[in-house]
């Protein structure tokens, strides 16, 4: 375990983001020094320093990394898009490449960051309609798979011997909007207001969540424990069908609230997923129920293992 009463620097790629800026105000809180390493700086101020990198080539951005406690890696475009064949070949090769410079940055320091945890995906998994999948599962079939075992192959090509790997399998995000993007509930949150957060499609798809606390607390074990190594899981227990995640999500959402909550039928969805909100329609479609074993056999205990009590945080008045 790593001293914490002394300041450690930790060096968060692709740090920008929603989940980024969360992770990084979580562990400036807990003493770290956090450097930032992204293309574009974070549209607000925090508790970091931001290093400018494309994500692509090596530079002098490399000496951040010398001397680090450890390294996060979250860099990959948004799946949250229509999925032309340019955004499907920048999804993998932004997620791909990064983790293979990183690498490479790496085994040109006198001393490198001894601990590597690596952001990887859920949907790794598929779209399976009822199975519950966790970290022994088999992998899926189609573009988030493929994706993913591409990414997960690369980072074990790209790790150093020396270094403690840790890969998290991360499903659907849920947290307050700090000015980073606000993460999918800044899109759901403001449908459920004008009587659109029914039931879409089937509503039997699953939405495996995580609130950001514990996806945070999550990264900092992984920084911290020794013992923790390889592929977990990053889902809260209790992953729910879409049909109850929109329900707990009505009830969560601050007033004004309209009355109505309007299911959104498959052909809806598949129309203006692409023309309204400039997304992929089966993002919503499809879905999957994960759930770690190795993370309940290893006594991680969840701050929201229940979806209506991460929801009434996430839209809770911020303290002051």
């Amino acid at each position: 375990m790593i001293d914490s009463s002394q300041p450690r620097r930790v060096v968060i790629a692709g740090g920008s983001g929603f989940l980024g800026v969360s992770l990084a105000h979580h562990l400036a809180a807990a003493n770290w020094q956090v450097t930032m390493l992204s293309r574009n700086r974070p549209r607000l101020h925090g508790p970091w320093r931001h290093v400018s990198w494309d994500a692509r080539t090596v530079g002098e951005w490399t000496a951040c990394l010398d001397g680090a406690a450890g390294l996060v890696n979250l860099v990959g475009r948004s799946v949250d898009c229509v999925k032309t064949p340019d955004h499907c070949d920048e999804i993998l090769r932004s997620r791909v490449e990064a983790t293979r410079v990183l690498g490479i940055a790496c085994r040109m320091l006198a001393c490198p960051p001894p601990v590597w945890v690596q952001m990887s995906t859920a949907h790794i998994y598929g779209d399976p309609p009822s199975a519950l999948c966790d970290e022994d599962s088999p992998t899926g079939y189609g573009l988030a798979p493929t994706v993913g075992i591409a990414w997960e192959t690369e980072f074990a090509r790209a790790m150093l011997p020396t270094q403690r790997g840790v890969v998290l399998r991360t499903s659907f995000v849920v947290g307050r909007n700090r000015g980073a993007g606000g993460g999918a509930l800044s899109k759901l949150a403001p449908l459920a207001r004008c009587g659109l957060g029914g039931t879409v499609g089937s509503g039997r798809q699953g939405m495996s969540w995580i609130h950001e606390l514990d996806m945070n607390r999550l990264f900092e074990r992984c920084l911290t424990d020794d013992a923790m190594h390889g592929v977990y899981v990053a889902s809260s227990p209790n992953p729910v069908s879409n049909a109850e995640f929109m329900r707990c999500l009505r009830r969560a959402v601050p007033w004004p609230k309209a009355p109505l909550a309007l299911p959104a039928f498959e052909w809806m969805v598949r129309i203006g997923g692409p023309l309204l909100l400039r997304t992929d329609p089966e993002i919503a479609l499809y879905g999957r129920y994960v759930k770690s074993i190795r993370l309940e056999r290893e006594g991680f205990a969840f701050t929201y293992p229940w979806l209506p009590e991460a929801l009434a945080a996430c839209f809770a008045p911020s303290p002051e």
